[in-house]
């Protein structure tokens, strides 16, 4: 936050948490099974053909219905979840283009994988990241690119279809955020379709009605496959996993194998990377 102080809601929420994942020396990436990975590498080609047959077979409808109450479009101050107004203020303004927070002429590009349902990426996002914000993107300095993965369970699935429709309006940032601050344990259908439905009400335009119908569309299906075969080509095991580099040329791993890089690792990629 701008700040560095939380609002009275984002405290409460915090408060409420349960504690984050606690680790010897330098915190460990939350990794993906070997088998998740293996997987993954092999269906993305199955994947893909069968996102063209839904498509075609059913339009890319999408089932289900916004829960009762749920506003058409998102609204912090009348429906939002705690601190979403704490992230309206830490994007306000700065240009968001799908996945890319920032402006396209920064000189250095920074590429992170989260699972939305990872602690870890929880408390990087939530400490390292406004930090980052105000200090490289709002000075136009980096462009950061976010790609939600899926492989805790089923609630980073649920989360990741709807951040990518939230990137099809240009809020990825603003829900994901929220998304963060009132994370619960992982695997325990905390982030099901209440917690979606209520996470895109927080965010101040969201188009919720739009993103019920998105989510589960052939595009996202796409873009899902997509950050799979990425992840593996970049060798990517855990969340989150950053990449720093000059705009234009080859990014590099922050941080040594298998362990989330701190706020100064990160700053000294990104200077590095002017």
């Amino acid at each position: 936050m701008p700040s560095g102080k939380k609002s009275k809601q984002a405290r409460r929420a915090a408060a409420s948490a349960p504690p984050p994942v606690q680790s010897k020396g330098a915190a460990r990436r939350r990794q993906a099974d070997p088998k998740v990975l293996a997987i993954a590498g092999g269906v993305v080609a199955v994947v893909v053909v069968a996102i063209v047959l839904a498509v075609v077979l059913t339009g890319g409808s999408s089932g289900g219905k916004l829960p009762a109450g749920t506003p058409a479009v998102g609204n912090c101050a009348a429906s939002g979840l705690p601190g979403c107004s704490d992230v309206e203020s830490l994007f306000k303004g700065i240009p968001q283009q799908g996945l890319y927070l920032g402006s396209p002429f920064a000189k250095a590009q920074m590429t992170i994988y989260i699972d939305l349902q990872c602690p870890f990426c929880q408390n990087y996002e939530t400490t390292v990241m406004p930090t980052l914000v105000k200090k490289y993107v709002r000075t136009n300095k980096v462009r950061i690119k976010v790609m939600p993965w899926a492989f805790i369970g089923p609630d980073s699935t649920r989360g990741q279809k709807a951040m990518f429709a939230a990137a099809a309006q240009n809020k990825a940032w603003n829900f994901a955020e929220v998304l963060y601050l009132n994370q619960r344990t992982e695997n325990t259908g905390w982030l099901n379709d209440s917690m979606v439905a209520q996470a895109a009400a927080s965010v101040d335009g969201l188009n919720v009605e739009k993103l019920w119908s998105d989510r589960n569309s052939g595009t996202v299906s796409k873009q899902v496959a997509d950050v799979a075969a990425q992840a593996a080509v970049n060798k990517v095991t855990g969340t989150p996993t950053v990449f720093v580099g000059k705009t234009g040329s080859k990014q590099q791993v922050v941080g040594a194998n298998g362990v989330v890089p701190d706020l100064a690792q990160t700053e000294a990629a990104l200077d590095a990377a002017q």
